[in-house]
């Protein structure tokens, strides 16, 4: 299983709609970097939901349900989506701020390519991103 932090802006699509929804398709991505992660999901896959421009904080976990497939948005066919379920809450947000003062989170790719909305997530951050959420 891999884990992967994919961003959105919470008064567009916030963790909560995630939940309330119990599905969505994670569509609209045009950066190449970006796509590629998304391309690489699998079913089964952890994701960690991070609202950006507001917030700036891991907020909740999420679950691959459906791999790659043709993004319905992206006229030109080039693009792909992937669903996502909600798995939880986090029981803290983990800031930004937070992250970046985190030595064990150096190396993350979400701080080191702020501008991808989807990036892969090693699995000693990953563990040391919920261990600052309190889980």
């Amino acid at each position: 299983m891999a884990h992967w932090l994919v961003k959105s802006e919470p008064a567009k699509y916030a963790f909560a709609d995630l939940q309330r929804d119990g599905r969505t398709m994670w569509d609209g991505v045009r950066n190449n970097a970006a796509a590629l992660h998304l391309k690489a999901m699998k079913v089964g896959d952890a994701v960690l939901y991070y609202h950006s421009q507001e917030g700036l904080a891991v907020v909740g976990v999420a679950e691959v349900a459906r791999e790659a497939y043709p993004d319905p948005t992206d006229a030109a066919g080039r693009f792909v989506a992937v669903d996502l379920i909600p798995v939880c809450a986090l029981d803290r947000p983990v800031t930004l701020a937070e992250m970046k003062a985190n030595p064990a989170l150096a190396g993350l790719e979400m701080i080191r390519q702020s501008r991808l909305s989807v990036s892969p997530v090693r699995p000693e951050e990953w563990a040391e991103i919920l261990r600052m959420a309190g889980g």
